[in-house]
């Protein structure tokens, strides 16, 4: 009975060393419109049909920002041989986080521009996002925000956030969108 059970765990291993676990939903993102480090108007339809992870980072942020924007890079790599994924990193502070200088920043981290995109713009609907949106504070001139990355649908539905203080949340988040991209859109 042992050797059965021990046999089923590595099959189970075989197909997929993250087991499978059912994502909740979450939240529902709505419609926004923001621009791009490309300097180029970019909306909520830009990433329907698509798994995305976002985070909400500022260019002179002395703090995990740059740890944050690592992760990012890493899960960009994580999931280089899946070019669906999208990654997004909003700004907490438009003020000074014009294109050009999002520009940077995102050369700065290896982001590639069809992946990966950087948005500012209104504070407004910057705030609206993170608050009322995602649920991960204000974006008020304080430039304290949250330090997880969520993960949406092919539906901009919220299906996970994830920790900076966990394990391994890189792993972790690959490994859900990659589950996610096989849910029927």
């Amino acid at each position: 009975m042992k050797l059965a059970l021990v046999s089923l765990a590595a099959l189970a291993c075989l197909t997929s060393c993250t087991p499978h676990r059912d994502l909740p939903i979450l939240g529902q993102v709505t419609d926004f419109r923001l621009v791009s480090q490309e300097g180029l108007e970019f909306d909520r339809r830009e990433l329907l049909g698509h798994v995305w992870v976002a985070d909400f980072i500022f260019t002179t942020c002395p703090g995990p920002c740059p740890r944050m924007s690592s992760m990012m890079h890493k899960l960009q790599i994580q999931t280089s041989d899946v070019r669906d994924i999208r990654l997004v990193s909003f700004t907490v502070d438009p003020a000074h986080d014009l294109p050009a200088v999002l520009h940077v920043y995102a050369t700065r981290y290896q982001a590639e521009p069809a992946r990966w995109t950087f948005l500012t713009g209104d504070v407004a609907t910057l705030q609206h996002l993170s608050r009322d949106v995602l649920k991960l504070g204000d974006v008020d001139g304080s430039l304290n925000h949250s330090t997880r990355l969520v993960l949406m649908d092919q539906k901009c539905r919220i299906r996970g956030y994830y920790g900076t203080a966990m394990d391994d949340p890189v792993s972790q988040v690959a490994a859900d969108a990659r589950q996610l991209r096989k849910e029927p859109n």
